[in-house]
C-alpha cells in the first residue's frame, strides 16, 4: 500500500489569473479573478472544476464490496458498476472518521477523499483487511476534476470517458433517513456535482479539451459556495472530532439503517431512536455590509454565551455571504447571532426537534424501508 503523502501543485495553478487556495484546499487555484462568474458556470453546467489535490484509495479484489460492507455505514454489497455511493467509517462512538465517496467500475473501487484524509484513509483500510482478498492503494497519480452533474463530459487522453461519481446529495434513498426538510424541498435538488477521477498528469489536458469544446474553468471556491448553497456537509470542513451523522443530516446519503453490524452502528441506532442530536448544522447568513467575513472556526455567539461554531464560510454569487455551523441542537431558530462581530441569521438545515420536516406524528426521523 503506498499511504505516504505528497506536496501537490497542480498546473493549472500556474494560469494567468490563477490565486492559490489555503487550507484545506491547497495545491489548487481558489479562482482565476472572476469567482462569482466562474461560480454562474459551474452552476449552469459549463465550468469545470480543479480539485486534483482531492485524494484517491483504489481498493481491488474480489471481496472488495463486501469487506467494505461490513465496515461501512453504507450497503455496498451489490454496488452495480458505475453506481455512484457515499459511505462513512465511524469510531464505537458513532463518531465520523472517514466519510468517501464511492465508485465501483466492476473491477475497482474508488474511493473520493479530501486530500488530507485519503493517507489516513488507506492506512485505516489496509489495518481491517486481514485474510481478505483486497488490496488498498492511495493513488498519488490520481486527482479529480469537478462539473455540476448536468455536464461538461471529461475525457482522458486515450478518448475514454473518465471514471465519474455523481453526488447522490440531497436524496434519501430506502434505507435512510432525513433529519431536514423532504428531498423535493431541499436546495441541493437544484444542483448536483460530479467528481471525475483523472491521473493528475492529464489534468492541464483534460481541462484545455474541455475548454475547446465550450467549457470554463473555475476555481475550487466555485464548488465550495455551490456546496454551501446546497447544504451539503464536507469532512474536512463541518465534521469536527465529535460529530455524528445526524447532526450534519449526513444519514440522507452515507447511512444505511437496515444494514448489518459495524463499527459505531449502535450508537447511529440509538440517536436515531432518541431522535435528539446534540447539534445541529444550520446555515447563517451573514450581513454583508461589513464586506468582511468570519473564519471557519470562529464561534457563534447568542449574547454573551456560545451557541456554537462556523464550519465553512463562502461569498455565493446569489445568496451572498453565508456560512455553515454547528450549533446547539435547542437553539431557537430566530434566535440573533453574532459572529466576529458580524450578524448573522439562522436557516434551519437540521430540525431543532430531531427528526425531518413534514414528519408530524412521530418523534422519529422518517425512515425509508428497503426490503431485503
Amino acid at each position: 500500500m503506498t499511504a505516504e503523502t505528497t506536496d501537490y501543485r497542480s498546473p493549472l495553478t500556474s494560469r494567468r489569473g490563477a490565486v492559490a487556495a489555503g487550507a484545506p484546499d491547497e495545491g489548487v487555484a481558489a479562482h482565476y479573478g472572476e469567482p462569482a462568474a466562474e461560480q454562474r458556470a459551474l452552476e449552469r453546467g459549463i465550468g469545470v472544476v480543479d480539485a486534483s489535490h482531492r485524494g484517491v484509495v483504489t481498493v481491488t479484489g474480489p471481496d472488495r464490496l463486501s469487506w467494505l460492507d461490513t465496515l461501512s455505514s453504507q450497503w455496498l454489497r451489490d454496488l452495480a458498476p458505475g453506481q455512484s455511493a457515499e459511505m462513512m467509517l465511524l469510531d464505537v462512538n458513532g463518531r465520523i472518521g472517514h466519510a468517501p465517496a464511492v465508485l465501483d467500475d466492476g473491477e475497482t473501487t474508488f474511493l473520493i477523499a479530501d486530500s488530507s484524509d485519503a493517507a489516513d484513509l488507506a492506512a485505516f483500510l489496509e489495518s481491517m483487511k486481514f485474510m481478505l482478498r483486497v488490496e488498498i492503494i492511495h493513488r498519488t497519480d490520481l486527482g479529480v476534476l469537478a462539473t455540476s452533474a448536468a455536464g461538461p463530459t471529461l475525457r482522458g487522453a486515450d478518448g475514454a470517458e473518465l471514471p465519474a461519481w455523481t453526488d447522490p446529495w440531497p436524496h434519501t434513498p430506502e434505507g435512510s433517513t432525513r433529519y431536514g426538510p423532504p428531498d423535493e424541498e431541499h436546495p441541493g435538488t437544484q444542483w448536483q456535482a460530479r467528481y471525475w477521477v483523472v491521473p493528475r498528469d492529464q489534468v492541464a489536458e483534460v481541462v484545455a479539451e474541455a475548454e475547446s469544446a465550450g467549457a470554463r474553468v473555475a476555481g475550487i471556491w466555485a464548488l465550495e459556495a455551490l456546496r454551501v448553497g446546497t447544504w451539503r456537509p464536507r469532512l474536512a470542513r463541518d465534521a469536527d472530532e465529535r460529530a455524528i451523522p445526524h447532526e450534519l443530516d449526513w444519514l440522507r446519503s452515507a447511512v444505511h439503517l437496515h444494514k448489518g453490524c459495524y463499527r459505531g452502528q449502535e450508537s447511529v441506532a440509538r440517536v436515531f431512536n432518541l431522535g435528539r442530536p446534540p447539534r445541529r448544522l444550520t446555515m447563517l447568513h451573514l450581513d454583508g455590509s461589513e464586506h468582511v467575513l468570519p473564519e471557519p472556526g470562529d464561534d457563534v455567539m447568542h449574547g454573551e454565551r456560545k451557541a456554537g461554531v462556523v464550519t465553512s464560510v463562502v461569498r455565493h454569487h446569489e445568496l451572498g455571504p453565508v456560512a455553515l455551523a454547528l450549533i446547539k441542537r435547542n437553539l431557537d431558530p430566530a434566535a440573533q447571532l453574532m459572529v466576529a462581530g458580524i450578524a448573522a441569521a439562522q436557516e434551519v438545515i437540521v430540525s431543532p426537534e430531531g427528526f425531518g420536516t413534514g414528519r408530524p406524528e412521530s418523534n422519529r426521523p422518517q425512515l425509508r424501508r428497503r426490503n431485503l
